[in-house]
């Protein structure tokens, strides 16, 4: 089985319990205008480029689409990340056999732990379900721990193997007003709601993760409502604030892609974060 990996980080510490193997999976079915992983948004490989790494080489000069000189005929097909010497352009997708990726998860397990291990992240790994319970079985079969950072937007059928292999779920919850919501990452969110609610009648461990963006959803109908969520849901439930951040911006620029956020009048003061944790009552 073939995993459809952008990358995998080592030695994580803010991707759930413990240490952790992060697992980016490419390919998402929400288009978040604040995304900070741009790179995994698209399921077609897209060649990142850093300018810091350029040596002006020109091994680049051999692409046969012209893109090195105009990035809007690049296909993706990795001819200049092959010659690259340094590394400034780099595919954000790779095929890896399932054993390729398990194997480099395991080469931490000294420093797992009791809780940590490996989490699925990306881009969304449920929009390749076969492939990510199928990596979460043979992780907990090595008797690693398991964790998912997913949008909960997926179909309802993979619930039961998902909470038989998933340890912990980190589930991203981006607005709470479903008009906003599709506004600004392109679908409903009832689907999400939907599934968090399913799987917490499941007895899942679930931590919800918000980024807090100010001015789009730092407001009172989706903070009290996620007051209103965490009432309605497993005392186990969990709930993390996340100040937006615009530390992604170099990762749009080395896509080529175009960027209209104006992203520093979205990023929380101390005092809002303050405010809507005293809003939500954590």
């Amino acid at each position: 089985m073939q995993i459809p990996v952008s990358q995998i980080q080592r030695f994580c510490m803010h991707d759930g319990p413990g240490i952790r193997t992060v697992v980016f999976f490419k390919g998402c079915p929400l288009s978040c205008r604040w995304c900070h992983n741009p790179e995994t948004q698209s399921f077609e490989n897209q060649i990142m480029f850093d300018a810091e790494k350029c040596i002006g080489c020109g091994s680049c000069d051999a692409c046969p689409h012209g893109a090195q000189t105009d990035r809007k005929n690049c296909i993706g097909c990795g001819a200049c990340t092959a010659l690259c010497p340094t590394g400034a352009r780099e595919n954000t997708l790779s095929m890896m056999p399932m054993q390729q990726v398990l194997e480099i998860v395991l080469r931490d397990r000294a420093f797992y732990g009791a809780s940590g291990g490996i989490t699925l992240s990306g881009g969304e790994p449920m929009a390749h379900p076969m492939e990510a319970i199928a990596l979460l079985k043979r992780a907990k079969e090595e008797g690693i721990t398991t964790a998912m950072e997913t949008c909960g937007f997926f179909s309802e059928e993979y619930l039961p193997e998902l909470k038989k292999y998933c340890d912990v779920f980190l589930w991203d919850i981006k607005d709470l007003n479903d008009v906003r919501h599709k506004e600004n990452t392109g679908v409903s969110n009832q689907i999400i709601l939907k599934n968090l609610k399913q799987l917490d009648c499941l007895g899942a461990k679930i931590i919800l993760r918000c980024i807090m963006l100010r001015g789009i959803n730092m407001k009172e109908d989706h903070l009290r409502g996620l007051r209103q969520l965490l009432e309605e849901l497993s005392p186990q439930t969990k709930i993390e604030l996340l100040p937006y951040h615009c530390m992604f911006e170099k990762k749009v620029s080395g896509l080529g892609m175009s960027d209209a956020f104006n992203h520093e009048r979205y990023i929380p003061t101390a005092e809002d974060m303050e405010q809507a944790r005293q809003m939500i009552g954590i």
